[in-house]
């Protein structure tokens, strides 16, 4: 696997568009210290993935998805998040947060947490673009699952 920002064939349009909104004008992955170290194929991540988990730490992978499948979710890409599979395939996806796939996030031994969204019953749920990488710490129900990991009852941390 590896970052979008890198596809050949589609990233440099991927920086274009996510310039002034998610990365800084004249920005190079390749010269990038914070983009080089979340490569998957990256030591650090490399090391994240192989270093096994420890008894007495309860690990959570918290993740959205495109809720009802919406453009305004991450406009930028039309609701999707950009995925490169494992056959090197380029596809969009509606299972990520507009910028990580849920691929990119999988570590051994931890299961994704994926954020609900909204039900026919008319709960209410923050709009579609409040689920997307750059608004995700501020969503009201990433908040509340983070504070019931924290507070509630150990089986369910």
């Amino acid at each position: 696997m590896q970052n979008s920002f890198y596809y050949p064939k589609r990233g440099e349009e991927i920086i274009n568009k996510l310039t002034g909104i998610f990365v800084p004008r004249g920005f190079d992955p390749v010269s990038d210290r914070i983009m080089q170290g979340v490569r998957p194929g990256n030591p650090v991540i490399y090391s994240l993935r192989t270093a096994g988990l420890r008894s007495d730490i309860t690990y959570k992978i918290i993740m959205t998805t495109n809720p009802g499948d919406g453009n305004g979710f991450f406009p930028w890409f039309d609701g999707k998040t950009w995925e490169i599979a494992d056959d090197g395939c380029y596809r969009a996806t509606i299972n990520g947060d507009g910028v990580v796939h849920y691929r990119e996030s999988v570590l051994p031994g931890i299961s994704l947490d994926i954020i609900p969204v909204p039900s026919e019953q008319g709960d209410h749920f923050p709009a579609p673009y409040q689920y997307c990488h750059i608004n995700l710490p501020k969503n009201p129900l990433v908040i509340k699952q983070i504070m019931q990991y924290l507070t509630g009852p150990a089986g369910t941390k």
